[in-house]
């Protein structure tokens, strides 16, 4: 259970927002016992949530020059991307503004010619027939109340598909109860060639989905995650040995 003193509270039309500080870590919290973010304070970029590292395993096999991120939270996956990845461009997706106030505040979310922020629902921002079409769109949508169900319907895939370049990822946080929704799974072998998902030590399910099933063998993808551990400032490992195909 996370603590620390409350440095932060504030509340919108979807609920409260929180931020705590124990002097170590910085947290977010939706509702009572949520630990939406987590932000070490000495190493801001290095990402403390299993389910967050585990996210960023698309990157063994899709090097993204453009990135979308559906729900920011405190911001930590994109500020890891955006440290990570010194060419690569940003499209952020919030709903609520307070929490993008929060994240720049207190979570360090860069103000950057490379950031685009969008004040919008997702549902609405992935509708739209304006959107370029990026290298993996990562969707993280959560409220006080849970994992937003959209993110796990046929026609969400179908969009998120239309918005991904011919050999594009999709990476979705979901939970581990969602591995036996068949409804989700068969919409993502529908538009997906290479479907994975990581179980995580926080009760998390990322599913992570190519469009082009990968190349790489075993050991290309073992090492690619040693090369990347390097940049992110952990390792991936751990999270690449739960990677399994999703079937």
């Amino acid at each position: 259970m996370f603590s620390g003193k409350e440095v932060y509270r504030s509340h919108d039309e979807y609920g409260s927002i929180t931020v705590l500080d124990n002097g170590n870590k910085r947290y977010l919290a939706f509702a009572e016992g949520d630990e939406q973010s987590c932000q070490l304070l000495s190493h801001p970029f290095q990402l403390q949530h299993d389910y967050a590292q585990a996210m960023l395993l698309a990157l063994l096999f899709k090097q993204p020059k453009s990135i979308t991120l559906l729900g920011v939270g405190g911001g930590c996956l994109a500020s890891a991307l955006h440290e990570a990845i010194p060419d690569l461009t940003l499209q952020l997706v919030e709903l609520r503004p307070k929490v993008l106030e929060v994240a720049y505040r207190y979570f360090q979310l860069p103000r950057s010619e490379r950031v685009e922020v969008f004040i919008e629902d997702a549902s609405e921002f992935i509708e739209s027939d304006k959107r370029e079409k990026v290298d993996i769109l990562f969707s993280d949508l959560y409220s006080p109340e849970g994992l937003d169900l959209q993110q796990t319907q046929h026609w969400f895939i179908e969009r998120c598909s239309q918005l991904l370049t011919d050999d594009g990822w999709l990476v979705l946080n979901c939970w581990q109860m969602h591995r036996g929704e068949r409804e989700m799974i068969a919409a993502l072998k529908e538009f997906f060639e290479d479907v994975r998902g990581c179980l995580t030590v926080e009760g998390n399910w990322v599913v992570i989905a190519g469009k082009k099933a990968s190349t790489l063998s075993a050991a290309q993808t073992k090492d690619a995650a040693k090369r990347w551990s390097k940049t992110l400032d952990y390792s991936l490992l751990s999270c690449l040995s739960r990677l399994k195909p999703v079937t």
